[in-house]
């Protein structure tokens, strides 16, 4: 098992035992797995609706990727999880950002991608899904570093993220 499973998998247990000491609602490890991951990759889908397509272009130096190339390797991986979540041989074979050359193409693909490897999720036995958590942690993880990014594409253009903006009541 590598590094980021069995910190994630930590992670998982301590969340878990965290939510018996304040006295809330048990979830399962596998209803923790399955929340964290579609938490992350809807608030990535936030974003790549939200983010200007004007801006799309941005990359804070040359050497990195430009917002949709980031959109598209975390779709990436979002693609990776649903086939090996489903069985299949899945090898992780990142998209081309070309084939998305509007911001609506990506918000079509990136919502497909994303509603492809939650019903993958939904699917999995809950006593297998937290037997053998992965690649759902490996992914979960691998977003949330990727939206992190994308926040500071986001403060480096002057707007403020969906997640910071205030919440109407």
């Amino acid at each position: 098992m590598n590094r980021r499973v069995v910190m994630a998998s930590a992670l998982v247990l301590m969340a878990v035992a965290s939510s018996r000491v304040q006295g809330q609602q048990t979830k399962t490890a596998a209803q923790i797995i399955s929340g964290y991951f579609t938490s992350v990759n809807q608030h990535v889908l936030e974003m790549v609706r939200d983010f200007p397509e004007d801006k799309y272009s941005y990359k804070p130096s040359p050497e990195v990727r430009a917002f949709p190339d980031v959109a598209v390797h975390v779709m990436s991986g979002i693609v990776y999880a649903a086939k090996a979540g489903r069985g299949e041989k899945a090898s992780w074979d990142e998209l081309d950002p070309k084939g998305y050359r509007t911001k609506a193409q990506l918000v079509s693909a990136f919502e497909k991608s994303l509603a492809d490897a939650t019903t993958a999720l939904k699917a999995i036995p809950p006593d297998r899904l937290a037997q053998a958590p992965d690649p759902w942690v490996s992914v979960m993880e691998h977003s949330a570093e990727h939206y992190g990014q994308i926040v500071v594409y986001y403060r480096a253009n002057g707007l403020v993220p969906p997640a910071s903006r205030p919440k109407k009541p």
